[in-house]
């Protein structure tokens, strides 16, 4: 069986990843997802002025650049360590609820090393944890990408994942 499908999902994160094995474990789950979803990664570069910015500045700006980035029909959900925190099997169903309903897009987004700014809490309709523990930012893409591949093959009933 195929999915029927119109919906897109994005990961929009702030950076760029530099480290050559988090990259390539990242593009083998994207390349595993064009199977099933459209999906893509849009990275932001962070502030100019980083280095001259306090922690609650940076926050600002970094949100001030990730809400140019939400259009009003989007389902926004960040990535947030005070988010739900789903099993793999919950979290894809929250994805086929999402489709179910019919969203065009469902957009996660990954804040900066600090956080997201209150208007970028705001703007968003949902948070969600990966984990109690923190990882880096570079890691949750590479974490990220493999639990979506993961809920689509549960989703689809293919023997990818193990419960």
């Amino acid at each position: 069986m195929r999915f029927v499908h119109i919906m897109k999902i994005s990961l929009l994160v702030v950076g760029k990843t530099d480290e050559d094995y988090l990259n390539k474990g990242t593009g083998i789950y994207t390349s595993r997802l064009a199977h099933y979803i459209k999906f893509s990664i849009i990275e932001i570069q962070p502030p100019r002025s980083l280095k001259l910015l306090s922690p609650p500045q940076l926050k600002e700006a970094e949100g001030k650049l990730l809400l140019r980035y939400f259009a009003e029909s989007d389902y926004v959900v960040l990535l947030d360590e005070h988010g739900k925190l789903p099993t793999s099997v919950e979290f894809a169903g929250m994805l086929q609820k999402h489709m179910n309903a019919g969203i065009r897009h469902l957009m996660f987004v990954v804040g900066g090393a600090f956080g997201f700014s209150e208007e970028v809490y705001n703007a968003a309709q949902a948070k969600l944890s990966l984990s109690p523990m923190t990882f880096s930012h570079q890691m949750i893409r590479l974490f990220f990408t493999e639990q979506l591949y993961r809920a689509f093959t549960i989703l689809k009933n293919e023997p990818y994942h193990n419960s």
